[in-house]
């Protein structure tokens, strides 16, 4: 085993170029709605992760300024299991299934891929978004799998009702008035039942049990973490993490959306009703608390399947890759939510270890999870394949190497373009903005006027994609169960027919 580790190191950091001695396995993290609240990026003085933490400090390359293909679950997720943006696919918001966009159906998604080359591919948790088909069943994005276990109702969390807050039932720590109701779909609270009874927690222990397995042939194990996504329901040992009159909410500066203009000079934005209600109700350190409180969970989550590969027979011989779909607002721009195209939203984690890494590495290069696919394809030594992403392997070896591309982030609004240091976003009905990361990482003061920055972004306009795919794919009604209706049949594709 320690001689087959050298070796692994020799072929990632010796060879000019990837080269793959044997086959590597895959096992692939992703986290809903997860932020830069994390101890390997810094967004947030009082984030614990520790296990994350131990996992990058152990040796894995943690990329500094990755950002989402789209700011919400369904067209970030479609982009980087397909590989291609928004504006290729027409798949821009929660209701446009994948699978019936005119691109996708002639490429093979991420696991397909690799399961069409030899991979045995394995998934549970949340990875595709789901969908409802027909009103009788619901898709999964099962049929992208070998072997799917999907986790029924990840979003029953039992909240302890005695401590509850939510926005919608106007519920707050516990106590219903009418007075207290908002627009919005804001919840939070400890559950009343056990970290081992939670969802997410199943997954970690599925993710374990496969690890323990027995496999003929390389594996693609996908593993889905749902928290933080709303509801904030997680077990009270999380809350008593952190005090709550400790609480640092995010700076929120009350002028923040007054320089961003229509072309017709009138105000393009104006606060969520969210951020309307938490505010009005002086709750900015409770929602703050049940973030923090969810993403400590999925921390512990993420220390079992840790646990579990280094105790495996698979730990020095597989990929780990981990990723948020984007980012989430606690206040910041007066949101209390996602889809924009602002910093908090646009940004994401993105963290990985390949088989040798020893020592922690930074990556500030600017990339995007739509390079996901083209880069483990190539790391895997799987032919290459045509793709709006891609391969940052280069970075694995050399996080400074040379790299001018920036991120684009497509919303069904607008379009992110961000680098290093500079961020430009243009909303469809013409609505611009520049900001200096550097100088300004809150984005308080928009530059778009400023002459002296006229000419570097004018550059970053022609990253704009020059056209906007139309999703052109039935919407179909959802069953009533929607998120413990049966997975849909027949689903497969026929992978030789695939690109």
């Amino acid at each position: 085993m320690h001689t087959q580790k050298i070796l692994l190191m020799l072929m990632l950091f010796c060879s000019p170029i990837f080269t793959v001695a044997e086959p590597l396995n895959v096992l692939m993290i992703s986290i809903d709605d997860l932020n830069d609240w994390i101890g390997p990026l810094g967004g947030h003085p009082q984030a614990k992760t520790p296990n994350l933490d131990k996992f990058c400090e152990g040796g894995a390359m943690v990329f500094r300024n990755a950002v989402c293909a789209a700011p919400l679950c369904g067209p970030s997720r479609s982009a980087v299991l397909s590989g291609f943006l928004p504006s290729t696919t027409g798949i821009y918001g929660n209701e446009h299934n994948m699978i019936f966009s005119d691109m996708v159906k002639h490429h093979a998604t991420l696991p397909e891929y690799f399961s069409k080359h030899g991979y045995y591919t394995l998934s549970n948790g949340k990875i595709f978004h789901k969908h409802g088909i027909d009103g009788k069943y619901t898709d999964f994005g099962h049929w992208a799998f070998d072997e799917h276990a999907r986790a029924r109702r990840y979003t029953n969390n039992n909240p302890d009702r005695q401590k509850v807050t939510a926005c919608k039932s106007g519920t707050i720590n516990g106590i219903t008035k009418p007075e207290f109701k908002g627009k919005g779909k804001l919840s939070w609270g400890p559950t009343s039942c056990s970290f081992e009874e939670m969802v997410d927690y199943k997954v970690a222990a599925w993710t374990d049990a496969m690890l323990q397995r027995d496999f003929d042939r390389p594996f693609f194990i996908a593993s889905g973490i749902i928290k933080p996504h709303l509801p904030w329901f997680v077990p009270q040992e999380f809350f008593d993490l952190y005090p709550l009159e400790t609480i640092q909410p995010p700076e929120v500066n009350a002028d923040d959306l007054t320089d961003i203009r229509t072309p017709q000079g009138k105000p393009a934005f104006k606060p969520s009703p969210e951020y309307l209600w938490v505010k009005k109700h002086g709750l900015e350190k409770e929602a703050t608390h049940a973030y923090l409180a969810s993403i400590s969970f999925a921390d512990a989550c993420l220390g079992k399947i840790f646990q579990a590969l280094e105790n495996s027979r698979y730990a020095d011989n597989t990929i780990v890759i981990i990723w948020g779909d984007h980012g989430w607002h606690l206040g910041e721009k007066q949101r209390f939510l996602k889809n924009t195209t602002w910093n908090e939203s646009a940004k994401t984690p993105l963290i990985i270890k390949m088989p040798g890494m020893e020592k922690p590495a930074i990556c500030n290069r600017t990339v995007s999870l739509i390079d996901i696919y083209p880069t483990l394809i190539r790391l895997c030594g799987l032919p290459e394949k045509e793709l709006d992403g891609i391969d940052f392997s280069p970075l694995l070896k050399d996080p400074n190497a040379a790299w001018t591309r920036p991120g684009i982030t497509v919303s069904n609004a607008g379009t992110s373009v961000m680098g290093e240091r500079w961020h430009y976003i243009q909303q469809l009905d013409g609505t611009e903005e520049f900001y200096d990361l550097q100088k300004d990482p809150m984005e308080w003061t928009n530059l778009i006027s400023s002459p002296e920055h006229a000419e570097r972004i004018d550059a970053m306009r022609k990253w704009i994609p020059s056209k906007r795919a139309e999703f052109t794919g039935p919407i179909l009604r959802k069953p009533k169960n929607y998120v413990n209706a049966d997975a849909a049949p027949n689903m497969k594709r026929v992978l030789n027919a695939l690109q």
